[in-house]
């Protein structure tokens, strides 16, 4: 009885759904067929497709890839399997598992080889953010690295799901996942997860923890970044994030992700062999060039793929023995980079980051500043606006620029050239014409020509070619372009100076010719691509320029060529930190660099410094003669002479200061102001003949002090060293010591905004951030109290901490504090405080610099204040310390009372100058 109520119940049921269907609009009720009839049809020919598609009967076994030069059958490398051990699932520890599950796949025990939901997730991602996101099953994953390509099409993705669902009939969900754990590629030359095991925690699987293996999961997205040694931030970022989902499927503690300390990862492989010397990085380059186009690390590794490279086999000989016959015996510090493009195509011909092999640090790729190459594209910029190389300049060395913060800027070795053809001016590097005509054209107009050229518009989250946060216009890009103070890369150097050489043409640097599968079909094919971006004319008058250069510096036998030499000086020593060469021949551009790994002065095995003009350079003319060894080269192009002839600029010239176009000649150099012949007699009769210099000096109507202390000797010397003086900004250096004894009470360092705040103050003596400093330390009251313990008995804080009174022998007791050993301040506080102190105005050597000599280094905090209640009259002050191989004096000079900015500064050197002329430390 029942049961026929509920039928009764069903037949009216279904009469009324009929009913209510027969209510719709026809084209509404036709519409709903059309769907029906396409979703089974759609479900019918889905599957006829699964059926049609075969499995193989086992994943193709790994082959090595081949690396081949440019002419295709030359050998240059080949990369295969270097370590795979499978093990069964049962020596995976079970939370080593879910790790992985959690990273990939967790609804894998749940679905038949492809995840609906997953699909929906990636389609609307992919939909609504453009992100490009995946669908991928751990079954999906597993056949894509066994059976397939990498490719992505939609072709390809059919073929892997129709795949999936045949695995997932043939093999046990725990069989996939032991397949699949031992197919993965991890890095390091690790396949497989024991493989992986030992690679990077030296032990075997069955050994590893929950939090090791999703240290190993976090690899799979990315096994070359998420290689802890390579971007632990973005590694242990996915590490937590695996945890926290395991937490949430009840596989760890609520909290783990937060509460658990990173597993310790060793640096490298402790089992795979890599490729080393210089191929190794070209290896690496040309990996991830391939997985941009959609090949992965994987099938690189394993496809036994066929890889024509744009590598010239004599272009790369003639790179590698340049390199070691100009550094053989040289200190093991330097490091060299070599990239050369064919500005035809922009095929790299030949490269070299390193010498340690793949995986290691590439020099070639890290951002350096690169100095005085870039005034090539300064002018180039200019004659787009019409300015002829011919223009004249103002060639004065020093010169005072508006966007400097007041500090002068220097030609290298002071040359002057008063009326300085542009060209003139390249040829011998002089800074302030290029300076004055950056300013004229604007810094905007040369950055934005520089990215036309091949310059990227980002390093990583870094904006290129601007100043960053310390520096004086955060954000906005100065003059200082002129002088290639914003650091590029030399592989972009290159790219820019093939785009000279081309014509300017640019053509995009790239190092994959193509690409062949193991069964020969083509996978991969570079697709050149050409855009000009500087008129012709322009980039053969720079040419016309730079061989000027080379006629200067040496010429390449048998090769016509174009090149500029750099260097990038060393805080405010008359070492290099960074010594370039960029140039081009007909067909081939390179740029080459010698520096450091970590920034720091350069010298030969003699004690030499390094600069542009000496081992770059030799690298440049014998790469140029190696590379185009046997075969003509042909001529440059002559010059146009685009523009016009300027010289509006020789209106800055001071009267008097005429000179023939094109003049060159010395001017004062670092310790000329120093007479040596005056440091006669004994100790007490040199100090009274200083002093009595001073007198007539001070009598003139100069109101000023000095002290002086030499460590070596413990020998000291005072002029009205006790009288009170505006400190204006050296007081930051008295800021930054309470600081870092603030920090210290604390136990604790700076942390990375103190850091950044602090070097803005002493480095670009900004104001804003030495006023958070002194609200951190607790305004005058703070800075008091540490000012005793640092025994400052003579300085007497302001509100305004500028105004702050001090003694010149209060100065130079900050400055031995900083020197002498022991005292309140511990050594890294001491370090970091020399550090700043010797990177203030790198360019600019007024101030105590004035008492050193060439060979010596000057750690300084310069101070200058305009006082309205004054008259505007200037107070100039400056301090530090002077220390070579016989010397190391802590100096100060304060003074007020001048009219100009200019005059204090005067003053201010002839005294410092005096006080080593007389006393002869």
């Amino acid at each position: 009885m029942a049961s026929l109520l509920v039928f009764a119940a069903l037949r009216r049921g279904s009469r009324w759904i009929v009913a209510w269907f027969r209510r719709w609009p026809r084209w509404c009720r036709r519409a709903l067929a059309a769907v029906i009839v396409v979703q089974l049809a759609l479900g019918v020919a889905a599957a006829g497709y699964v059926a049609s598609v075969d499995l193989p009967p086992d994943a193709v076994p790994p082959q090595a890839s081949v690396l081949y030069y440019r002419d295709g059958r030359t050998v240059l490398a080949r990369i295969g399997l270097t370590d795979r051990t499978d093990v069964t699932l049962d020596k995976v520890p079970p939370g080593v598992r879910q790790a992985f599950i959690a990273a990939e796949d967790r609804g894998f025990y749940e679905h038949h080889g492809v995840s609906a939901r997953g699909l929906a997730r990636a389609l609307w991602s992919n939909v609504v953010s453009d992100s490009g996101q995946g669908a991928s099953t751990i079954t999906q994953q597993y056949v894509r690295n066994a059976y397939l390509t990498q490719e992505r099409t939609v072709g390809r993705k059919a073929k892997e799901a129709a795949l999936a669902l045949k695995v997932e009939h043939r093999f046990t969900k725990d069989e996939i996942l032991e397949r699949y754990l031992n197919t993965i590629y991890f890095g390091r030359g690790a396949y497989g997860i024991e493989a992986a095991a030992h690679a990077f925690f030296g032990t075997s699987i069955d050994r590893l923890t929950p939090y090791q293996g999703a240290v190993l999961a976090a690899m799979v997205k990315d096994p070359t970044r998420g290689d802890p040694a390579v971007d632990p931030e973005w590694t242990r970022d996915r590490w937590k994030w695996i945890l926290r989902a395991m937490s949430e499927a009840g596989w760890l503690p609520d909290g783990a992700a937060d509460q658990t300390p990173y597993p310790a990862v060793a640096e490298e492989s402790v089992t795979a062999a890599t490729i080393g010397g210089p191929n190794g990085l070209i290896l690496d380059r040309v990996e991830d060039e391939l997985v941009a186009a959609g090949i992965s690390r994987q099938q690189v590794r394993t496809g036994g793929l066929s890889i024509t490279t744009t590598l010239d086999a004599t272009a790369q000989q003639a790179a590698t023995a340049s390199i070691a016959r100009a550094l053989d015996g040289q200190p093991e510090v330097l490091r060299p980079a070599l990239v050369a493009i064919d500005p035809a195509d922009g095929g790299v011909r030949a490269y070299y980051g390193g010498d340690r092999g793949r995986g290691f640090y590439d020099d070639a790729l890290a951002a350096r500043p690169p100095a005085s190459t870039f005034k090539p594209l300064v002018l180039a910029a200019a004659e787009e606006r019409g300015i002829g190389f011919q223009s004249q300049y103002n060639g004065t060395s020093p010169r005072v620029f508006s966007d400097r913060g007041g500090a002068p800027l220097y030609n290298q070795d002071n040359l002057q050239c008063p009326v300085c053809p542009l060209d003139i001016a390249m040829v011998h590097s002089l800074n302030t014409p290029f300076y004055a005509l950056a300013e004229k054209i604007g810094p905007n107009r040369i950055r934005d020509l520089a990215r036309r050229l091949g310059v990227p518009e980002k390093y990583g989250d870094q904006v290129t070619m601007v100043d960053v946060k310390g520096e004086l216009a955060p954000g906005r890009t100065r003059a200082d372009i002129a002088l290639g103070r914003y650091a590029v890369t030399p592989a972009d150097l290159a790219s820019v100076y093939a785009t000279l050489a081309g014509g300017g043409t640019r053509a995009n640097r790239h190092f994959v010719v193509s690409v062949n599968a193991a069964q020969g079909d083509l996978l991969h094919q570079h697709e050149v691509k050409s855009a000009r971006v500087l008129d012709k004319a322009v980039a053969a008058d720079v040419g016309a320029v730079l061989s000027q250069v080379v006629e200067q510096e040496g010429r390449v036998p048998g090769v016509a060529a174009a090149a500029k030499t750099g260097s990038q000086q060393y805080g405010n020593t008359v070492d290099s930190s960074d010594a370039w060469t960029a140039g081009w021949a007909p067909g081939l551009a390179a740029a080459i660099w010698v520096g450091r790994e970590k920034p720091g002065p350069i010298r030969t095995k003699d004690n030499k410094a390094i600069n542009g003009d000496g081992l770059p350079y030799d690298i440049f003319q014998n790469f140029l003669a190696g590379a185009f060894a046997g075969r003509p080269t042909g001529d440059l192009p002559s010059a146009s002479y685009v523009g016009r002839l300027e010289m509006a600029d020789l209106e800055t010239l001071e009267r008097g200061a005429g000179a023939a176009p094109g003049q060159i000649f010395q001017g004062p150099r670092k310790g000329d102001q120093v007479d040596k012949s005056l440091a006669v007699g004994t100790w007490s009769q040199r100090v009274s003949r200083l002093t009595g210099a001073l007198e007539k000096y001070a009598a003139s109507g100069t109101d000023f002090s000095v002290s002086f202390v030499d460590s070596k000797t413990g020998r000291r010397y005072d002029y009205q060293g006790d009288r009170e003086f505006v400190a204006a900004s050296v007081v930051k250096v008295e800021l930054l010591a309470a600081l870092l004894l603030q920090a210290q009470d604390e136990n604790r360092e700076l942390t990375a905004a103190e850091r950044k705040r602090v070097r803005k103050m002493i480095v670009a003596s900004d104001n804003d951030a030495a006023v958070k400093v002194y609200a951190k330390i607790g305004g005058p009251d703070g800075l008091r109290q540490k000012l005793t313990r640092l025994g400052l008995d003579d300085t007497d804080p302001d509100p305004q901490f500028g105004l702050t009174t001090t003694t010149a022998e209060d100065q130079t007791r900050m400055v031995s504090a900083i020197m002498a050993a022991g005292g309140p301040l511990s050594q890294a506080s001491k370090e970091l405080l020399l550090q700043l102190m010797s990177s203030v105005n790198a360019d600019q050597t007024w101030g105590v610099s004035a008492a050193s000599f060439e060979d010596e280094q000057t750690s300084l905090k310069n101070g200058w204040l305009s006082r309205s209640t004054e008259n505007g009259r200037w107070i100039i002050n400056s301090t530090g310390r002077i220390n070579g191989e016989k010397t190391d004096v802590a100096l100060s000079v304060l003074s007020n009372g001048h009219k100009t900015q200019q005059e204090g500064i005067a003053v201010v050197e002839h005294i410092a100058a005096l006080t080593r002329s007389y006393l002869g430390w």
